[in-house]
């Protein structure tokens, strides 16, 4: 019999943390439900004592699904609480502690001589504070994981004693973070086996590895860690994450799926829930998954080459390695059009990972009545982009009701919208350097605001002259920084409802980024 591998999604917590990635609440519960259909083991929901809006959104996913949640948590008890009130509701619940143990972190983060005036007494601090942590988490739940921060450069003696002292303090699952993707695959590999005689009550606890992408070595670290004996594995959809990102899911799933000649392991992963879960997220966080990414990338299934060609279309094993459908691609596109009625749409919204309310399908036929008009076909893309934009602005004040914009070679650039705010609606006209730069500055005089656009890019999501238009951006107020994404088939109007999205969510969502002290996770 095999042994299985628990997937620990993190894509909600660490994946959100990925440059320019920002989820609001009703976008963070339907990547949640989606994680649900695809058979994680573990969610990984945010990081509760952060910010009222992380708590928030933990309860709220907590809530939601009947996978188990976890929240995330320093060896500070003002952490370990905010994380168990944020879960406590919620029938299967984990809680999430961490604390840096290299030298350089413990020289950089614990510096101060408060807490040790030498490596050695700030090591036997961090001991201290990591069993401490434990033992709190553990009058909560039975359910308690710790990681050893930057476990990849740790000293393995030192490493070992706190794996030791942790899990006779309670934990029962034992992270081994490379948390600066430093490590080689080899190396890491060796990491995991050495634990695995130097810990004396290792066998009480099940090992878990979380990988960084920063020299693209994230998934092949957590695979190298299975073989010798991890048991948990750590990732997020699309591999998104801080900086490089994190071991991409999908691709450690299905090597383990596809080479399963060579494991004595396999994973609960639904696979054909891949695809809708790399689209939905990839739509929800506006990070396009580039075209030759493994699994889930848009050329993962292409062939060009005459000969490779030839080869498929005699036997598709002659160069594809996995049934295009075992991850949820779905080979024909065109799916619906003008005459298709609100049954086809529900059951193909459906197919595609979302299960839309009533009020929320009555919204998006009337959408979707209004884009088979413009268009001849409507595909799963264009789909999903009607339901995160549904999904996306819920209970937003400022709605765009009318746009109109005058552009010529002779012409200066001018926008007049008319914006509905609390049942008001308010006109206003501006020129600019050109018809976004002039729907922004209407948009401002309307509503009496101005920020600075840190990012703004624009994408052909289907295909086509009546392919829909998808904008992002970012807008910065302060030391905050807010993203809105837009569609539409003119990609003015698609720009216009990006920059208002934000501006919405600047209004509901103050301190997305605050944290209440300076934190590093795993």
């Amino acid at each position: 019999m095999k042994d299985k591998i628990i997937v620990f999604d993190t894509t909600l917590r660490d994946g959100e943390q990925a440059p320019g990635c920002s989820l609001n609440l009703m976008e963070k519960i339907e990547i949640a439900k989606q994680l649900n259909k695809l058979n994680v083991d573990v969610i990984e929901a945010g990081y509760p004592v952060s910010s009222k809006v992380q708590f928030d959104a933990v309860q709220r996913i907590a809530g939601a699904v009947d996978t188990v949640v976890a929240g995330l948590a320093r060896t500070v008890d003002k952490d370990v609480k905010a994380a168990y009130d944020a879960l406590k509701h919620s029938e299967n619940f984990r809680i999430h502690t961490f604390a840096g143990t290299s030298d350089i972190h413990m020289m950089g983060k614990f510096g101060n001589e408060r807490y040790g005036k030498n490596l050695k007494e700030k090591r036997k601090h961090i001991l201290k504070i990591s069993c401490e942590s434990v033992q709190l988490a553990k009058t909560f739940t039975d359910d308690v994981e710790f990681s050893p921060e930057d476990a990849g450069r740790t000293d393995i003696g030192y490493l070992s004693e706190v794996i030791e002292a942790v899990i006779e303090a309670g934990a029962k699952t034992i992270n081994i973070p490379d948390t600066t993707g430093y490590t080689m695959p080899l190396e890491f590999g060796k990491k995991i086996a050495e634990l695995k005689i130097r810990v004396k009550n290792i066998n009480e606890a099940v090992i878990s590895v979380h990988c960084h992408n920063d020299l693209g070595l994230a998934v092949a670290n957590s695979l190298s860690a299975i073989s010798n004996g991890a048991r948990q594995v750590e990732c997020t959809i699309n591999g998104i994450g801080e900086r490089a990102g994190n071991a991409s899911l999908e691709e450690i799933a299905m090597a383990i799926a596809v080479r399963e000649d060579l494991w004595d392991v396999e994973t609960n992963i639904n696979t054909s829930e891949i695809f809708n879960s790399s689209k939905m997220v990839s739509s929800f966080t506006g990070m396009i998954v580039q075209p030759n990414k493994a699994i889930v990338g848009e050329n993962a299934f292409a062939h060009e080459s005459g000969i490779h060609q030839d080869g498929m279309l005699k036997d598709n094993k002659t160069y594809e390695i996995m049934d295009p459908e075992l991850v949820g691609v779905n080979k024909s596109k065109i799916v619906l059009g003008r005459h298709s009625g609100r049954h086809g749409l529900i059951s193909r919204l459906k197919s595609i990972g979302f299960e839309p309310t009533e009020e929320e399908l009555n919204k998006v036929y009337k959408e979707f009545l209004k884009l088979a008009d413009k268009k001849k076909e409507v595909f799963d893309d264009d789909l999903r982009l009607l339901m995160g934009q549904e999904v996306a602005q819920k209970d937003y004040t400022h709605k765009l009701d009318y746009l109109h914009v005058n552009i010529g070679t002779t012409t200066i650039p001018t926008a007049t919208v008319r914006i509905k705010s609390d049942q008001k609606l308010v006109e206003e006209s501006a020129t600019g350097d050109g018809p976004v730069d002039a729907c922004f500055n209407a948009i401002d005089r309307a509503l009496n605001s101005k920020f600075h656009i840190e990012s703004y890019q624009v994408r052909s999501v289907t295909v086509g002259r009546s392919a829909q238009g998808e904008a992002h951006l970012r807008l910065k107020n302060g030391e905050n920084i807010f993203s809105g994404r837009g569609i539409s088939t003119d990609i003015v109007e698609a720009s216009a409802k990006a920059y208002l999205q934000a501006i919405n969510e600047s209004s509901i969502e103050p301190d997305v980024n605050e944290l209440f002290e300076a934190i590093t996770t795993p």
